[in-house]
């Protein structure tokens, strides 16, 4: 399953150090970590919020395929309109995510306020 993540500067260095094959563990703050099913959602948290509340005011959207088997178990949530779906992952779950990862993230688009 081709799965997508916006994301902001911070925790794109973060997964760079990974060499793009994961993602950062998330704060204490942050119990879920939320990957979007559709390049258009993940457009539009990138390019507004992302943007809009990061300190650089920037936002990436990365691109990643995930095991369809593992991906499977995972209830897909609609929080808005008809493509506004997501995936929750309990933090305590994301290596355990990581490790179905196919291949590396990659960097499909980039949105700043300048």
């Amino acid at each position: 399953m081709i799965l997508y993540r916006p994301v902001g500067t911070k925790e794109l260095e973060l997964i760079k150090k990974s060499n793009y094959y994961k993602f950062p563990p998330r704060l204490p703050e942050q119990p879920i970590f939320y990957p979007v099913l559709n390049e258009r959602y993940a457009i539009e948290i990138a390019s507004g919020w992302n943007v809009k509340y990061n300190e650089d005011h920037r936002g990436y959207v990365t691109k990643f395929e995930i095991d369809d088997i593992y991906y499977n178990q995972f209830e897909v949530h609609q929080v808005g309109g008809e493509y506004h779906k997501e995936l929750w992952i309990p933090a305590e779950r994301l290596e355990e995510f990581n490790e179905h990862i196919i291949g590396q993230i990659s960097v499909i688009a980039e949105y700043s306020d300048n």
